[in-house]
């Protein structure tokens, strides 16, 4: 008889620890799930971190719109060019193993006023004119009306600025190229004339459909 009170104890006592210890093993599995999930505000601040380590993406000051749950983020905001926003893009995308990044960033070029202009960035200018088979006088005040029309051709959604080569000589700008409607046409010269410093405008750009196959 004491034999099979001892038996009993044991089982009952052995079936007590195993119960325990799933308790304890499920609390544990709880409180590392909860530890390891991420909130809007982690994630959010993970991507800050990434875009304020590139010193010319951070003086953007894009804003940054997360969803933890979704593993994706928005960015909004302006930078001066293509290769700022493609920039700020690729740096989001690091922040975490496969993010979704979606891109509501605005190109919007930097304008210099004439006064801030130099011969440095007039001699860059014409440089990169040069390679643009683009022609640009030898004035600080060509070059510097040339930046700006090239700048808010890029940032025109309306104009294909690729398209369009841009000449400046002696405050008189010259539009080459070809462009696929009139209005693109007419919206490239309307850029330029409302440009300040330019004297005159001769658009020579031509209407070119583009080929659809069929």
């Amino acid at each position: 008889m004491r034999k099979g009170i001892f038996t009993t104890l044991i089982v009952l006592i052995t079936a007590f620890s195993f119960a325990a210890c799933e308790r304890i093993t499920s609390s544990s599995s709880t409180n590392s799930t909860n530890s390891s999930a991420m909130s809007d505000s982690d994630l959010q601040r993970m991507v800050k971190t990434k875009l304020d380590s590139d010193p010319a993406v951070k003086a953007a000051d894009l804003s940054v719109s997360a969803n933890a749950g979704r593993n994706e983020v928005e960015l909004s905001g302006t930078v001066d060019s293509e290769a700022l926003r493609t920039r700020a893009v690729e740096l989001a995308k690091t922040a975490h193993a496969g993010l979704m990044v979606t891109d509501r960033i605005d190109v919007k070029a930097r304008e210099m006023t004439r006064a801030q202009y130099s011969d440095e960035d007039a001699r860059k200018e014409r440089a990169k004119a040069q390679t643009d088979k683009e022609t640009v006088g030898n004035s600080i005040d060509d070059a510097w009306i040339h930046a700006k029309i090239v700048g808010k051709l890029i940032a025109n959604s309306r104009t294909p600025e690729r398209k369009i080569n841009v000449d400046v000589v002696n405050s008189v700008v010259t539009l080459r190229g070809s462009v696929e409607t009139p209005d693109q046409k007419a919206e490239a010269e309307r850029v330029a004339r409302s440009t300040d410093g330019v004297k005159k405008v001769d658009n020579l750009l031509k209407v070119e459909r583009s080929k659809t196959k069929s």
